[in-house]
C-alpha cells in the first residue's frame, strides 16, 4: 500500500466537510447509534426473560441455546438481503431510514444467541448449594432468582451483553449495502466514488469505536460483578531459605 494513502486518510478525516451535512460522519453516526441501542434493547427484551427463566427451572434450555446458536451459522446480510426484499420491505421506517425495519430485525436477531448463551448458563452455573440453602430458610423461588440466581449470573449474562453490543455496531455497517442508514454508507460511497481514503477512513471511524465500546462494555462488566470487591489477592508465601 502506498503510504501517501495515510496522508490522503488524515486529510479526509480532517476536513470539517466530511463531518457535516445529512450525509456527513456526524449524521451517520447519529444513524449507527440509533440502530445499536435500538437493536439491543430489542434483542434484550426478547432474549433475556426466557433465557433467565428457562436458566431458573433448568428446562428446555438446552434447545433455546442451540436453535439460537444456529443464528450463527447464518451470514447477517443474507438475513438483512432476505428480509429486504421480503415482507419488511425496503421502505423508510421512522427513523431508521431506508430499509430500517428489515435491519433492525437482522441485527437483533444476530445479537440473540450471545445474550441466549450467557445468560441460560449463567443461571445454570450458579452453586445449587447456594440454591438450596436459600430455597431451605424458607425463600420462594422468585425470591431465589432475584436475590441468589441473578446476581451471581450477572457477569456472565453482561459477557452476552457486551458481545451483544459490539457485534451489533460492527454488522450494522452492512444496513447500507441495502441502502440503509449508518456509517457503512462512508465505506460503501468511498467504493462507488473509487475514494480509497474514504474507504479506509469509514473502516477506521468504525473500527476505532468499535474498540471503544467494548473497553466500556467490559468496564462496565467488571463493576456488574458482585463479587468483585470481595476477590483478594492471595500473596506469594515466601519460604525461609528457599532463595538459597
Amino acid at each position: 500500500m502506498n503510504l501517501d494513502i495515510f496522508t490522503d486518510v488524515a486529510a479526509w478525516l480532517g476536513d470539517g466537510e466530511n463531518w457535516q451535512g445529512s450525509s456527513g460522519v456526524l449524521a451517520r453516526l447519529g444513524e449507527h447509534t440509533l440502530l445499536t441501542v435500538a437493536s439491543t434493547i430489542l434483542a434484550v427484551v426478547v432474549a433475556l426473560p426466557v433465557a433467565l427463566w428457562l436458566g431458573h427451572i433448568g428446562k428446555g434450555g438446552a434447545i433455546a441455546v442451540n436453535i439460537s446458536n444456529i443464528g450463527r451459522a447464518v451470514p447477517t446480510f443474507a438475513v438483512l438481503a432476505l428480509l429486504a426484499v421480503g415482507v419488511l420491505g425496503t421502505g423508510t421506517f421512522g427513523p431508521f431510514g431506508r430499509a430500517g425495519l428489515a435491519t433492525l430485525v437482522a441485527l437483533v436477531l444476530f445479537a440473540l444467541p450471545p445474550l441466549v448463551t450467557n445468560s441460560y448458563v449463567g443461571v445454570r452455573e450458579v452453586d445449587r448449594d447456594m440454591v438450596e440453602a436459600a430455597r431451605g430458610m424458607g425463600m420462594s423461588g422468585w425470591e431465589v432468582f432475584r436475590r441468589v440466581e441473578l446476581p451471581l449470573a450477572r457477569p456472565l449474562i453482561m459477557t452476552g451483553l457486551r458481545l451483544a453490543v459490539v457485534q451489533i455496531w460492527a454488522t450494522a455497517t452492512i444496513a447500507a449495502l441495502v441502502a440503509g442508514p449508518g456509517l457503512g454508507n462512508i465505506i460503501t460511497q468511498g467504493f462507488a466514488f473509487q475514494d480509497q481514503a474514504q474507504v479506509i477512513a469509514g473502516a477506521f471511524i468504525v473500527a476505532v469505536l468499535a474498540l471503544l465500546l467494548e473497553l466500556a462494555m467490559a468496564a462496565l462488566q467488571r463493576r456488574a460483578d458482585p463479587l468483585r470487591g470481595s476477590r483478594t489477592r492471595v500473596r506469594p508465601v515466601t519460604v525461609p531459605g528457599a532463595e538459597l
